[in-house]
């Protein structure tokens, strides 16, 4: 009976154990279909915001129109319709904000009942018109032409050097700035990282006694625990002030404090995996070193460092994905700038921080929402990338080990 009774309570257990990994599995699967199926669907769509059309006279020779030129326009930087595939006229824009320079209150009447006819004559006796309105007023026998705005491309989104996800009436997604701030400031924090962490690691494993190695464990495990909004106020009382004043700089957020808190943050990891990596050296090489003549730090740098190296390089991918993920802390630091970065000592945008700082005031399903998503699909495939150079360098170390 007792047997029984066990066997039973074993195979609650396990059922237990499947379900629990069963429903993980599936929640994080889900998770994952959501992002991409709300990020794959920004190159679906127009990057006119709302229910806003562009329109030209009949006699226009212009089809199509990117987000981009529809900037150009905005900012004068196209001036005539010949620059575009079309006539040497100039280009007149019409948006509603000049609607009292065109007509008066009676004219459109008092709830707008005849702005659509107005558009329409306005646009078909103006040839070098672009009228930009929302499709409401579209008059139901509009003499003008409708211009196609083309749609969102992967392209232009991964390429794209301005990130405008607001503008009107045509939003501006180009990410290049923000994946390089991203890069930018995670490698150059560990290249700040790495060598300090790995030479903590050597001390800790190879030279410190016993009671050093226990006094110093444990503060350089307290740092992992800190939260990151502590490390960003740290940074922005410490950090920005001293990059300001070392540099003479305008403002101290810049790519150069990023860099230095997430090198701070990340020699945790850093440290702990790098020591696990020097620490399970075999004592046998280490002894043959010894025995062959050389001394301590040779047998360090000849010997147990190059056989560690794998477990290394794994500390620095790590540390890597953990700068490269960091939100709160990059946030406050680092400026909030979405500009292609030229120098540590200027302002960036990282992706963590854009999806922060943005997410909450985007319009749910809108073209920003969908931008911010997929935004978080790049990272997830730069987080994968990571933490599958890291199995394969952890596997190649095992192997080697056998």
């Amino acid at each position: 009976m007792n047997d029984f009774v066990k066997k039973f309570i074993e195979r609650i257990i396990e059922g237990a154990l499947m379900i629990s990994s069963t429903v993980t599995t599936l929640t994080v699967l889900l998770i994952t279909i959501f992002l991409f199926k709300e990020g794959i669907s920004l190159f679906n769509q127009s990057p006119l915001e709302g229910d806003n059309i562009i329109t030209v006279s009949a006699n226009n020779k212009v089809e199509h129109i990117s987000s981009a030129q529809i900037k150009n326009i905005f900012d004068q930087k196209i001036t005539h319709w010949d620059e575009l595939g079309g006539k040497k006229d100039s280009i007149i824009l019409f948006t509603f904000n000049d609607l009292s320079t065109y007509f008066s209150d009676d004219e459109i009447g008092a709830n707008f009942e005849l702005l659509p006819h107005k558009i329409d004559s306005l646009v078909s006796n103006t040839p070098g018109i672009i009228a930009v309105f929302s499709k409401k007023y579209l008059a139901p026998n509009f003499k003008g032409k409708i211009v196609q705005v083309e749609n969102v491309s992967l392209t232009q989104f991964i390429s794209g050097e301005e990130w405008f996800p607001t503008a009107n009436p045509a939003v501006q997604l180009g990410v290049l700035p923000l994946i390089l701030g991203t890069l930018w400031v995670s490698l150059i924090a560990i290249v700040i990282a790495l060598p300090i962490g790995l030479a903590t690691a050597i001390y800790l494993a190879e030279v410190a006694n016993q009671k050093m190695r226990n006094i110093y464990k444990p503060i350089i495990e307290l740092l992992a625990g800190i939260p990151s909004v502590v490390y960003g106020f740290f940074g922005l009382i410490v950090i920005v002030p001293m990059v300001q004043k070392t540099f003479n700089l305008p403002v101290g957020e810049t790519a150069l404090s990023g860099s230095i808190l997430l090198a701070i943050m990340a020699l945790p990891t850093i440290i702990t995996v790098s020591e696990d990596a020097i620490r399970n050296t075999p004592r046998s090489m280490k002894e043959a070193s010894l025995a062959l003549g050389a001394n301590r730090w040779q047998t360090i740098v000849r010997v147990t460092v190059p056989y560690s190296i794998s477990g290394i390089s794994a500390a620095a991918i790590l540390g890597i994905g953990r700068a490269i993920g960091e939100t709160m802390a990059v946030l406050m630091v680092t400026g909030n700038a979405a500009v292609m970065p030229h120098s540590l000592l200027q302002p960036v945008r990282t992706i963590p921080a854009t999806i922060a700082a943005e997410l909450g005031e985007a319009p749910k399903d809108g073209i920003h929402y969908k931008s911010l998503f997929a935004l978080g699909c790049i990272l997830f495939l730069i987080t994968l990338v990571i933490n599958l150079w890291v199995d394969y360098i952890s596997r190649k170390r095992s192997n080697y080990s056998k």
